[in-house]
């Protein structure tokens, strides 16, 4: 009887700890996708938010990072998120299925980190518009990731850089988006749509003698062997975005809904502190590699700002539709 007694109380113990490990494990369990390397600021970033969801969910929500683009181009991971393939990312949006989502990148839509960050901010009229564009694919607008002004690598040695109406016999790769086409060839340059994946050896080989379309630190990570000299022009500014696919945050709890975005609110507001401070750091990266940054004016900035605003925006807004984006760029200015 004693045994007995025994084989029960131990029984009732395995049992009891398989129910235990069964309710500690996660009842949700996300991907979630970003497209720099492991240890790179935002690697460190979506980690931290990963941790706070697990955490402050009490453990029922699991969020699985997956670095360097690991799984497809941003342009496919934003597909993949709209169908609930891929539960999350923090990246830039994808145009494929909206191409209204390119007013987010209108070059010289800013000119100071100050204005960036009341334009850019979750809650703006811009990110509102953001959050609407987003819906329609069945995305949930979760946070905003600012990451830096945009500027101009080259190989070449550069041409009046701060006069946009001098020719400057310079090839540049641009990405493969009118908005970065029509940008480059206003300010002097001549314009070549090459995928991102292609750049380094289109540079290496001569095929173009520089790049638009990244910032400081996209320059650094990528292409510091084959560039020399680097022009912080303020060709756009570029933001990421935290989101996620709308069904599976839907189905969460109202409890759990508010932990994930109490927690995005914190990584923006993380983000939008550091974000000015990172983009000085990886120009001193740049320089410290041997790399000559050439500095522009606040004339001459605003000079090109004013001819791509001119030339460059009316095009656009051909393509968006030009009463909507009068609208929503009204709704920024006022």
């Amino acid at each position: 009887m004693r045994k007995a007694i025994l084989a029960i109380v131990a029984l009732a113990f395995i049992l009891g700890t398989f129910a235990g490990a069964a309710l500690a494990a996660p009842k949700y369990v996300w991907k979630l996708s970003h497209v720099r390397p492991q240890g790179t600021a935002i690697d460190k970033d979506v980690h931290w938010f990963a941790d706070k969801v697990f955490e402050d969910s009490k453990g029922q929500i699991k969020i699985e990072i997956y670095p360097a683009s690991q799984l497809g181009d941003y342009t496919v991971v934003h597909e993949r998120i709209s169908v609930g393939a891929i539960e999350m990312a923090c990246q830039p949006p994808g145009v494929a299925a909206d191409r209204r989502i390119q007013i987010l990148n209108l070059p010289y839509m800013v000119a100071t980190w100050e204005q960036a960050k009341k334009v850019y901010a979750t809650g703006s009229p811009l990110m509102n518009v953001a959050a609407e564009l987003f819906a329609k694919q069945d995305i949930k607008y979760l946070a905003a990731y600012p990451v830096y002004f945009g500027g101009i690598a080259l190989k070449a040695d550069p041409v009046a850089p701060g006069d946009p109406n001098v020719k400057k016999g310079i090839k540049v790769r641009v990405p493969p988006l009118k908005s970065f086409q029509l940008l480059a060839n206003a300010i002097g340059y001549q314009a070549t749509p090459i995928p991102f994946s292609e750049a380094f050896t289109a540079i290496q080989t001569g095929i173009v003698d520089g790049i638009i379309g990244s910032g400081a630190e996209g320059y650094y990570a990528n292409f510091r062997d084959v560039i020399k000299y680097y022009i912080p022009a303020n060709t756009h500014f570029e933001q990421w975005y935290l989101y996620m696919n709308m069904e599976a945050f839907n189905k969460l709890p109202k409890d759990l809904q508010d932990v994930v975005l109490n927690a995005a609110k914190e990584f923006e507001a993380r983000r939008m502190v550091q974000a000015e401070k990172d983009q000085a750091a990886n120009e001193k990266r740049l320089a410290d590699y041997g790399i000559t940054i050439v500095p522009l004016t606040d004339e001459e900035l605003n000079n090109i700002a004013k001819k791509v605003r001119a030339e460059v925006w009316p095009e656009i807004k051909k393509d968006l539709g030009e009463e909507w984006a009068d609208n929503v760029l009204n709704n920024i200015n006022n």
